[in-house]
């Protein structure tokens, strides 16, 4: 009849039985080739192992919304103290305050949350350039991928704030836009503070993408521009 290997549900018999015994045994065996946690199968099971941390971390946090801008942006700027002003805002809300955990605006939104005893959660990425958590995270969930952090935002946001920032903000913000726009992602509030800051970039945007009608009248009703936290506040929360 032949040799045969079972395990879980699966019977094998003849040459196959001998290959699952191999395949146990190299499970069990130390790889002689250390560059296996360099290959594709390794970093897609680090990638998967993210995603089971973010999504075992957040989703039990409730409502929340996510804080972007510049990390390179302090206390000196004029932006920190009405970004601190949306994080406590949106915690007095019942809002857990989500951001990149760094400095700058990040500090500020997350410091904001702090300051009314709300959740402020950073979710930092691995850079060559460390910059560390800000010491205003009350739940911290660091990421080596960009792409699995995004997600984290998309899924567990039900808004964006968007204070001035660098190229990282606006990758956030376009790729927030883009989602929404193809059907992607449930449509949600995407809310810019500072009028003098953005306008130049809305008006480009109007003149350029939607009059020469590479978008439409609907796509630029997916932006908000506010200078009031107040008012931001209530556009990401759904109370306006």
């Amino acid at each position: 009849m032949g040799s045969s290997q079972r395990r879980g549900r699966l019977t094998a018999k003849g040459p196959g039985a001998e290959g699952m015994r191999q395949a146990d045994a190299g499970l069990l065996t130390r790889p002689s080739d250390p560059d296996f946690v360099r290959s594709d199968p390794w970093h897609a099971l680090r990638i998967l192992g993210e995603f089971v941390d973010g999504f075992d971390a957040l989703a039990r946090v409730g409502p929340a919304v996510t804080v972007f801008g510049s990390a390179r942006m302090g206390p000196a700027s004029e932006f920190y103290g009405p970004c601190r002003e949306v994080g406590r805002l949106l915690a007095e809300r019942g809002y857990a305050v989500m951001t990149g955990g760094g400095p700058g605006m990040m500090e500020a939104a997350n410091r904001g949350a702090d300051d009314a005893g709300g959740v402020s959660i950073g979710c930092t990425i691995e850079l060559p350039k460390e910059e560390g958590v800000n010491d205003y995270v009350n739940l911290h969930i660091p990421f080596r991928y960009f792409f699995v952090r995004k997600t984290m935002f998309v899924k567990y946001s039900e808004a964006y704030v968007v204070f001035p920032g660098g190229f990282g903000t606006l990758d956030e913000l376009f790729e927030s836009l883009t989602l929404i726009q193809t059907g992607k992602a449930l449509s949600f509030p995407v809310v810019l503070y500072g009028r003098d800051h953005w306008c130049g970039l809305v008006d480009w945007i109007r003149e350029h993408l939607r009059d020469e009608g590479a978008i439409d009248d609907e796509d630029m009703r997916l932006l908000r521009v506010s200078d009031d936290p107040e008012e931001i506040v209530r556009i990401a929360t759904g109370s306006e």
